[in-house]
């Protein structure tokens, strides 16, 4: 496929770039900063620096693509409206362009369903949403720009991120997993490019953990 991503030099980016490369797809990659881009130099790579008010360029990056990712995240605490802004940025170009597939990154934490415990129901989610107040306000306004966008969206919402090593994970289709509440950035790249390659995946959430 031809995808491209935004995010690309975070750490959930950049497993998705290198995965993505290793199983022979071609991406784009939209950065602001370049130098941080592993792989820079790979023949199915093409780079593009922008940031999410560079409107002609995103628009330009994400035509004529299979999929569009976003593993957009915030990195400080001024950076609180990333993953909304970003998304609204993409869905804006992807509607000029008749782009259709959307793949975006959120959390499992900003959000309570039947897939959580008791515990996590109770506990652990109204904690999370106390301490976490700034970014899970982020991750719910993205949701809903994404589900109003009109394309054909995926919401991958992991837990808690890790550096942990890939093993195998559980996924769970518009509710949460339950008891998953870690999950390693390089599984959560893996979990993307399934969906990305999946049509049954449009429309959907897509939680995950060990």
């Amino acid at each position: 496929m031809r995808i491209t991503v935004f995010g690309a030099t975070g750490g959930t980016g950049q497993h998705l770039v290198n995965q993505a490369l290793e199983t022979g797809h071609h991406i784009t990659a939209v950065v602001r900063n370049p130098a941080r881009l592993q792989q820079a130099d790979h023949p199915r790579l093409a780079v593009v620096k922008a940031d999410l008010q560079h409107l002609e360029a995103i628009t330009e990056a994400v035509k004529g693509q299979d999929a569009v990712v976003s593993t957009l995240g915030p990195r400080g605490k001024d950076d609180i409206t990333v993953c909304s802004d970003g998304a609204r940025a993409i869905i804006t170009a992807m509607r000029a362009t008749d782009s259709r597939r959307l793949i975006v990154v959120t959390a499992s934490g900003h959000i309570v369903d039947e897939g959580d415990g008791p515990f996590t129901r109770g506990m652990v989610k109204p904690m999370l949403r106390r301490f976490l107040r700034d970014g899970f306000a982020d991750f719910a306004r993205t949701d809903q720009a994404v589900k109003a966008s009109g394309l054909d969206w995926t919401i991958m919402r992991p837990p808690r991120l890790t550096d942990g090593r890939r093993r195998a994970y559980r996924t769970a289709t518009d509710r949460n997993v339950r008891g998953g509440i870690t999950i390693a950035r390089a599984d959560l790249a893996d979990a993307i490019l399934t969906a990305a390659a999946d049509p049954a995946t449009a429309g959907h959430t897509i939680a995950l953990g060990y």
